[in-house]
């Protein structure tokens, strides 16, 4: 594609070189444990027992602790960013802007190893109200386990801009406020918490026949979100913890163009990892950081795009009980979770059918994300397989 030429210059030439090639990356030096699958339900507030409580597990179809199947992007070191992330464009940095899954059969389980095949797919470049040109780019990871089972295909999508322009536009600032909580709205919130993580199908997966068309799930809340759920959200990353990865090929992400501010200082790494650590330097230092969330044109720290996706799989497999498994999705992110802000998932079903490709019945839910004000974060279908 041809250098884009808006109000401001945004060069991808250095882009275009790598479209629908391999990409490297790190990969998990250590098979998938228990503790890995319990702190990723802890970290995206996922209570059901299934993939924490020994006991429950063991009266399942599974027979143990089996991960979500959201955890397959705790097992990819960048949560499948990295791949829709190449090419130098400096002054940029990147948010996500969705994830599409297709599913197999196989599960994950403690003792696993999953390994990642990436490349980089495409992209387009975009005027927005957030940053002028913005390049709309997709990576693809292949989730393998030690077996050679497929356990899932991603095809994420990064959005990335250049940090000035967002900083002089200040969008977020004009349409995300700080909302203020009174008493009767957080217990609200955690009442209608209660309500959903009680409607759980668990082992009473709703059979395909009973389910109808225009059918709706219970709200999900999530947050008010803050400095410490984001924290807890990005430590449940299996990538996040020192020593726990090695780099395949080129580290392409530290090519990318980040502005100083955000990068990671990999020499100084070697004696103090907390330097490459992302969170505390780094790209991803803005979701807990205000200063720094301001430098790339966010008002105030903000969450995870990976984490809006695993809160989507979680809220349908929820619905869709212990036999029943997500087969695909793909869900646009359009709206950051801020500092402050609460999340709340609601879905409908629009369509059942008798899938022969897959010899599978599916059910497709309608998900939508929203903000306390309605702002929509997130929308699109997830196709789930439940019992006949």
């Amino acid at each position: 594609m041809a250098t884009v030429e808006e109000a401001v210059r945004f060069d991808t030439s250095d882009v275009d070189r790598h479209v629908g090639k391999p990409v490297g990356g790190g990969q998990l030096k250590d098979p998938v444990t228990t503790t890995d699958v319990r702190r990723w339900a802890q970290g995206m507030q996922y209570p059901n027992p299934l993939h924490y409580d020994e006991e429950y597990a063991a009266e399942s179809v599974f027979g143990r602790i089996v991960a979500p199947q959201s955890f397959a992007v705790c097992c990819d070191v960048g949560h499948g960013a990295g791949p829709a992330i190449v090419g130098n464009i400096p002054g940029t940095h990147m948010i996500f802007g969705g994830d599409e899954w297709w599913f197999g059969t196989a599960r994950i389980y403690a003792g696993d190893h999953l390994r990642m095949r990436r490349r980089f797919v495409d992209y387009k470049v975009t005027d927005t109200k957030f940053a002028g040109p913005t390049m709309f780019s997709r990576g693809e990871t292949i989730y393998v386990n030690q077996r050679g089972d497929f356990v899932a295909k991603q095809w994420s999508t990064a959005v990335r801009y250049l940090a000035e322009e967002a900083r002089k536009r200040g969008f977020f600032e004009q349409t995300a406020p700080r909302p203020q909580w009174t008493d009767q709205k957080l217990a609200a919130i955690e009442d209608q918490r209660t309500a959903w993580i009680r409607s759980r199908a668990g082992s009473n997966s709703p059979p395909w026949e009973a389910v109808e068309i225009g059918e709706k799930l219970p709200t999900r809340p999530i947050g008010p979100h803050s400095l410490s759920t984001f924290a807890t959200e990005w430590r449940s990353y299996i990538f996040t913890v020192w020593g726990s990865t090695v780099q395949e090929g080129p580290d392409h992400l530290s090519e990318a163009g980040w502005l100083p501010e955000m990068d990671r200082d990999l020499e100084g790494a070697k004696e103090d990892p907390s330097r490459g650590d992302g969170l505390y330097r780094g790209p991803s230092r803005g979701h807990t950081d205000e200063e720094h969330a301001k430098v790339i044109g966010m008002p105030r720290a903000y969450g995870y795009g990976a984490s809006m996706g695993a809160w989507v799989l979680d809220y349908v497999a929820q619905w869709a009980g212990d036999r029943g498994s997500i087969r695909h999705s793909n869900v646009q992110y359009r709206f950051p979770a801020f500092e402050g802000d609460a999340t709340f998932l609601d879905a409908e079903v629009t369509d059942t059918r008798d899938d022969r490709t897959l010899g599978a019945k599916v059910v497709t839910l309608e998900v939508v994300m929203t903000t306390q004000d309605g702002a929509v974060m997130a929308k699109g279908p997830a196709e789930v397989e439940l019992p006949a």
